[in-house]
């Protein structure tokens, strides 16, 4: 079997694979996708990390291909759906950073407190005389440290700033208050996070829920001479504003490894300021990191290859072939229905109840089960959540997961249903299969309807009058939004009613608070189901 090494890999890395006798590998790096097109061909595996970009041409070219490995964390330069279609496995690495990461950010903290490279570079200036109180700090000491997304990093983050003296407040809607508690976080909302921080500083991926999460709003409500702190990606603070929040003295020091694009201009803003540090997104420029992730991702494709115990696999789960076959599209059922519940709760995750009534109660149900954990916690925590590990990442941050069937159903042949208890109150989305591959929507909370679970799905609560849909219409004309289907469902007539639009784009938080604020709507949010 052959391996391409497509990206730079550690010698420890290769060296894993050169001691398999029937594994070859070719180290070619630097290449363009047409220069990859023309031997692709050749390999089984391909091992990249950042630099090369795996398309849907070079996957389909590869007919040989079984396993594309990402020696790191994220995976935006590999097609996945594509190698999904052809039943290729999609790995990565996701912990092979986490000290690398978290020792950085605990550098830029400190770097920053005690204004350490404005210190520096004012002792290079042979034409500046130094003006050691003008380089006055700060103590971490008894101060408080907001820490925003409680994964591996954030954890090794609180430890490292805990030892400092510093006192933790975590942020995540999905670590359990035990869980924080046994480490020594205060668990708590992002408001008090804001109000209530000396220190801020994120460790979340970047999705639509956390792109522009710390804007001019967010400071506002900060202390006067808050630090902040960003190593988890660029566009989680708004750039804008932090510029402006830093010029004010409201923000009274940032330090950055991440930006909304990189690598950013010497003429970005920001770098004009002198309350302001950065690097060029080192958190997992370690040599130690390097040599981790490349040995990991040398012993998974090994495994994979074969046929032993696939790990850290982001699309495909663990199990025979012709058994993923039958049940590959309850998995994609199971999937829709996590991803869609995780956007419409609000609030600490407790329990999920996932009932299988009908004919896919027939079946070994945990893979499914799997896929909706998958679904659900995918949402926040990206890249770092596949069909291996969710199931631990669901039990580490304190959700309780119970499994129940039924061979009957009242409606459906077969019905898969997700009860999510959430603060003492549960939410329902409940889902079914229309001959053997058309995924519906059929049940959310008290309302049934039928819905197709695909794309951007508006869900708007109203009280049942005449004219709500014509007033959601027309306001979506006006912001030249398509609607491409629409599901109703109603408790009885003239009382509380659901409407799901299936539409062409997204729509933003203002657009959003202004729908909100018509006549009889009692709520409205967009749910992305891509």
């Amino acid at each position: 079997m052959k391996v391409l090494i497509a990206d730079p890999l550690s010698d420890e890395g290769l060296a894993v694979l050169r001691d398999e006798q029937d594994i070859e590998y070719d180290v070619k790096t630097k290449r363009s996708e047409e220069e990859i097109l023309k031997d692709i061909h050749e390999y089984d595996a391909v091992i990249v990390r950042s630099e090369t970009k795996i398309t849907a041409a070079i996957i389909d070219a590869g007919k040989n291909l079984k396993v594309i490995g990402r020696a790191g964390v994220g995976l935006d330069n590999v097609d996945v759906p594509a190698a999904t279609r052809r039943g290729i496995i999609v790995m990565n690495v996701p912990g092979g950073n986490t000290i690398s990461t978290a020792e950085h950010t605990m550098s830029l903290l400190l770097s920053m407190n005690r204004n350490i490279p404005q210190a520096f570079n004012a002792m290079k200036d042979p034409n500046t005389k130094v003006d050691r109180k003008k380089f006055t700090g700060a103590e971490l000491n008894h101060k408080k440290l907001g820490v925003i997304g409680l994964g591996r990093i954030g954890m090794e983050v609180s430890k490292r700033a805990e030892a400092f003296g510093m006192e933790i407040l975590g942020y995540d809607p999905y670590c359990s208050a035990e869980k924080a508690e046994s480490a020594g976080i205060r668990l708590c909302d992002l408001e008090t996070i804001y109000k209530e921080s000396d220190y801020i500083t994120v460790h979340v991926p970047m999705t639509k829920e956390t792109k522009g999460l710390i804007g001019a709003k967010e400071f506002a409500m900060m202390k006067k001479g808050v630090r902040v702190v960003n190593c988890a990606r660029g566009g989680i603070y708004e750039e804008g504003a932090l510029f402006d929040a830093l010029k004010s003295g409201q923000v009274a020091a940032a330090a950055f490894d991440v930006f909304e694009s990189e690598p950013p201009s010497p003429n970005h803003p920001l770098m004009t300021l002198s309350n302001f540090i950065c690097t060029p997104h080192l958190g997992a420029a370690t040599a130690e990191a390097q040599v981790q992730v490349a040995v990991d991702m040398a012993h998974q494709i090994i495994d994979a290859l074969k046929g032993r115990m696939v790990r850290n696999a982001c699309n495909i789960p663990a199990m025979d072939p012709e058994v993923l076959t039958r049940i590959s599209p309850y998995l994609s059922l199971a999937e829709k229905l996590g991803r869609f519940a995780a956007q419409i709760v609000e609030g600490r995750v407790e329990e999920m109840h996932i009932r299988y009534c009908g004919d896919v109660a027939t079946y070994h149900v945990a893979p499914i089960s799997i896929a909706v954990l998958k679904g659900f916690l995918e949402p926040v925590l990206q890249d770092s959540i596949n069909f291996v590990n969710a199931p631990y990442i669901a039990k580490e941050r304190g959700i309780r997961v119970v499994e129940s069937k039924s061979s009957e159903t009242e409606d459906y042949a077969t019905l898969i249903s997700l009860h999510v208890k959430v603060n003492g109150v549960e939410r329902i989305v409940a889902g079914t299969l229309f001959g053997k591959h058309d995924c519906r929507i059929v049940r959310i909370d008290e309302y049934r309807l039928d819905c197709i679970p695909s794309g951007y799905i508006l869900v708007v609560k109203n009280v049942d009058v005449p004219g709500i849909i014509g007033n959601i219409g027309s306001y979506l004309a006006k912001q030249e939004i398509n609607i491409a289907g629409m599901a109703l469902g109603r408790l009885e007539k003239g009382g509380q009613a659901l409407t799901a639009l299936n539409i062409d784009e997204s729509l933003t938080k203002s657009q959003l608070d202004e729908l909100r604020g018509y006549p009889n709507i009692t709520d409205a949010r967009v749910v992305d189901l891509d």
